[in-house]
């Protein structure tokens, strides 16, 4: 539990100094719960449980959203294709979820985006029937989904859809190919910045008491007998050799809420002789980001596509168009984007683009990985999107599938099974706990402008920052008011200012220089240079919070580097392959050092995740 003394915002800083007090608890302390995985369902579930007031603490072997959750297509939605597909528990979950971050839990990270459902034309006279059957059955659907909402959406949070006629659509998205287009229906969801809503999950579990420690990787599990007492746990920002880096951490209960890395969990079982009654499989996503004005519109368009549907989604002066859907058996830690791809993507959105896109026209590319519950399908976009909890042992539960938008339920699900076991402990809470920078934030930005006056600051910028912290900006104000150069904008990003790094090295967990420019801000992708202009500025930044010397920067530069290089090669190779060889041909900076030994050329030795 945190000192009623210190406000939460304070109590909720991932600093330098709070990393080191939270090692020193992981190996003194004994926890009710110990969260293993950093991402949204991990970060969800450990805030779940420090709620309810159990002692508890969260390790992730990477950074806050390293994996699946940095990489979506960034929206907060009720999955209109899973009313086609009768899933209504699913669609009335999610849906009851967007409401509440929209409006209660983080509107500060949640907010509207419009949609538009494009409707196919057809040729001549015969066609109109087939028009109008279109327009009612996709009309019908949207109609539902707000019907939904409205119904269950607890506080609905999005305007009510509405259909347009052909010259409707294209005027308020003039890139549309009118030869391809009878009219639209817009309707409206959540889109959110998906690796800021984590590790504002985190900090929140960490202002209530959480113990929350990254570059911390379980590497074993601690048993007593035929039950699990806690975990191996390595540091990987150690010291090469030293006698601290690997430790235990006690727990009367483990949640493994890895992802796509469930198998993991699995051999660890398997080295005990125990089956743990899940698969999980992995789904590529990929997308791509193309600058604002390759694409003249003023909302986003869904599209169906032969094996899934396409999303193209205004980012602030970006789009982002994605996602595929295929099967992924290679490299987990880094999924690989690769020619075919890329050219897959492009094609499916060409289809309905005045002006076709090309590979000259992108910025950036990502890639994730979805995790799914294994069936019967042959396509992973068959398989269920939604979650189970498993006890394979006593005393460590695995929390598995789902969706982003359902992380709360998923967490609240798996601490609910952890309570029962714990005794005496309260119902979940978090549906009424509004995470850090939400409390007050419709007043703050109803005042913007007098708050921007105050502090001499532009007013888009000031929004930018109400869009990114909610009212924790208030502390990057403090920052920059303390050292006006830090509201210089940042070097090859001039949309992010230099204050945002030092606050993330300070405040965010953020120990290396892709923590920044991948999931802190989201320069690595949205910049044609991938976040190589911007590295020495971040770097010098960071290294002022972090005490990097001059050989640490220059390290943190060069591995960063090879990781863009590593991405570039990828995207050019014909499959999965070989571009997942290309990725891995740069290695991962967290725990290189101690992983191997000492220091070496970041271009010359392979990843070891």
């Amino acid at each position: 539990m945190r000192d009623p003394n210190v406000s939460r915002a304070l109590a909720g800083q991932l600093s330098p100094v709070r990393r080191a007090t939270d090692l020193r608890r992981l190996r003194a302390e004994r926890f009710d719960v110990l969260v293993i995985g950093g991402g949204v369902t991990g970060a969800g579930a450990a805030l779940d449980a420090a709620s309810r007031g159990l002692k508890v603490a969260l390790v992730e072997a990477r950074d806050h959203a390293a994996g699946t959750s940095s990489r979506s297509s960034k929206l907060i939605h009720g999955g209109l294709r899973y009313l086609e597909q009768l899933e209504f528990g699913l669609v009335h979950e999610a849906l009851t979820e967007r409401g509440l971050l929209a409006t209660r839990l983080a509107p500060h990270l949640v907010r509207p985006v419009p949609i538009l459902v494009p409707l196919p034309a057809g040729q001549g006279a015969r066609s109109l029937p087939a028009r109008a059957w279109r327009r009612a059955y996709y009309g019908l659907g949207v109609a539902a989904y707000d019907t939904f909402a409205g119904l269950v959406g607890g506080g609905r949070g999005m305007p009510l859809h509405r259909h347009l006629t052909r010259e409707g659509a294209r005027r308020i998205f003039p890139s549309l190919r009118t030869d391809a287009l009878a009219g639209a229906i817009r309707y409206h969801d959540g889109q959110v910045d998906d690796a800021r809503l984590v590790v504002t999950l985190a900090r929140t579990a960490a202002s209530m008491g959480a113990t929350v420690v990254t570059s911390a990787r379980a590497v074993g599990l601690v048993r007593q007998a035929r039950e699990v007492t806690g975990v191996r746990v390595r540091d990987l920002e150690a010291p090469p050799n030293s006698p601290d880096a690997e430790f235990e951490v006690r727990a009367r209960t483990v949640v493994a809420a890895t992802g796509v890395w469930s198998d993991d969990m699995s051999r660890m079982l398997n080295d005990v002789g125990l089956r743990p009654g899940i698969r999980v499989r992995a789904s590529k996503g990929v997308h791509l980001v193309v600058p604002r004005s390759a694409i003249t519109g003023e909302t986003g368009l869904i599209l169906r596509t032969p094996t899934s549907v396409l999303f193209v989604i205004p980012w602030g002066g970006h789009w982002i168009i994605g996602t595929t859907d295929t099967d992924w058996r290679l490299d987990r830690s880094h999924p690989a984007a690769s020619a075919r791809d890329i050219a897959y993507l492009l094609d499916q959105v060409n289809t309905v683009l005045e002006r076709p896109l090309t590979t000259d026209d992108i910025e950036g590319v990502y890639a994730g990985l979805r995790p799914l519950l294994a069936g019967e399908a042959d396509s992973t976009s068959k398989l269920s999107r939604t979650h189970a909890v498993f006890e394979p042992m006593l005393g460590l539960l695995l929390v598995a599938g789902g969706k982003y938008t359902t992380y709360r339920v998923m967490a609240s699900d798996v601490i609910d099974r952890a309570a029962r076991r714990l005794g005496g402990v309260r119902p979940s809470r978090t549906a009424d706990l509004p995470l850090l920078g939400a409390d007050g934030y419709a007043a703050m930005w109803r005042d913007r402008a007098d708050l921007a006056r105050r502090h001499q600051m532009p007013v888009g910028v000031l929004e930018h920052l109400l869009e990114r912290y909610g009212t924790l900006t208030l502390e990057l104000l403090a920052l920059i008011d303390a050292d006006p150069l830090l509201a210089s904008p940042l070097a090859g990003a001039p949309e992010y200012l230099a204050a945002e790094v030092t606050y993330a090295a300070r405040a965010e967990g953020a120990l290396h220089l892709e923590d920044v420019l991948t999931r802190r801000t989201r320069i690595s992708f949205e910049t044609a240079h991938r976040g190589l202009d911007s590295a020495e500025h971040t770097a010098e930044l960071m290294g002022a919070v972090l005490g990097w010397d001059a050989a640490t920067r220059d390290r943190e530069v060069a591995h960063y580097r090879a990781r863009v290089l590593a991405e570039r090669q990828s995207q050019t190779m014909p499959d999965d392959a070989t571009a997942d060889a290309a990725r891995l041909g740069a290695p991962d900076v967290r725990g290189f050092s101690a992983d191997r030994g000492g220091d070496g050329d970041p271009a010359q030795v392979n990843a070891g995740w």
